[in-house]
């Protein structure tokens, strides 16, 4: 199901935020935000072009997170819109874990770690990755959370000028990080991507719910 803006932007000009815009969206601040780009890189081992959408608890405690690729990145007749990203990203969020409308604010945050080429500077390509982000946030009754780049320089969190040169695109995993996870299983036959988790070994509470990764 495709929906439109949920802004007054009418346009794929319109479906872009600024670096401007962004830091005046009060966007929460993660407490530790290589833990998550670690985190992230790990499990999905993102290539150029892919995204990371992951949602935290309160806590920062990973509930679920899934990959996309822009199939169309690289060609220059396909401008980013952040209508179609947010779409993706709606589409993957709503495969991983329920939505949170009914509540009357929001408790769990949205994060995105965008993996591609160039330097960790602001581009237009990350200003609809924002728009998309923001977007889908609000259609899945979720806090709007941090957008990260990951380059082959390293990670940058846009806006906040917090980032480190490990991971990097294209890299290996950081020694010594998230290692002691146990292999994720399949645990869904949905169309398309896999549904993914942890052994239930690795749960920390038994009325938790999973956590889930998809891979693209």
């Amino acid at each position: 199901m495709v929906f439109g803006p949920a802004t007054g932007d009418t346009g794929p000009s319109g479906r872009i935020l600024e670096p401007a815009e962004w830091a005046a969206a009060g966007i929460p601040l993660l407490r530790n935000p290589r833990e998550i780009v670690t985190g992230l890189h790990t499990r999905h081992r993102p290539s150029p072009q892919t995204a990371v959408i992951a949602v935290l608890d309160p806590d920062e405690r990973l509930r679920a997170s899934a990959s996309l690729a822009r199939r169309d990145a690289g060609r220059p007749e396909a401008a980013p819109d952040g209508w179609d990203l947010r779409n993706a990203l709606l589409a993957r969020l709503r495969r991983v874990i329920p939505h949170d409308l009914r509540r009357r604010f929001p408790v769990r945050t949205a994060v995105l770690l965008y993996c591609r080429a160039g330097d960790a500077g602001w581009t237009e390509e990350d200003g609809a990755w924002m728009w998309g982000l923001r977007d889908a946030c609000t259609l899945h009754g979720l806090r709007c959370g941090a957008y990260i780049t990951l380059t082959g320089g390293g990670w940058q969190v846009l806006g906040e000028g917090r980032g480190g040169r490990r991971p990097y695109a294209d890299g290996p995993p950081v020694d010594g990080e998230f290692t002691a996870d146990a292999p994720a299983r399949e645990i869904g036959t949905a169309p398309g991507p896999r549904a993914l988790q942890p052994p239930e070994a690795a749960q920390r509470e038994a009325d938790a719910e999973p956590t889930i990764s998809w891979a693209v």
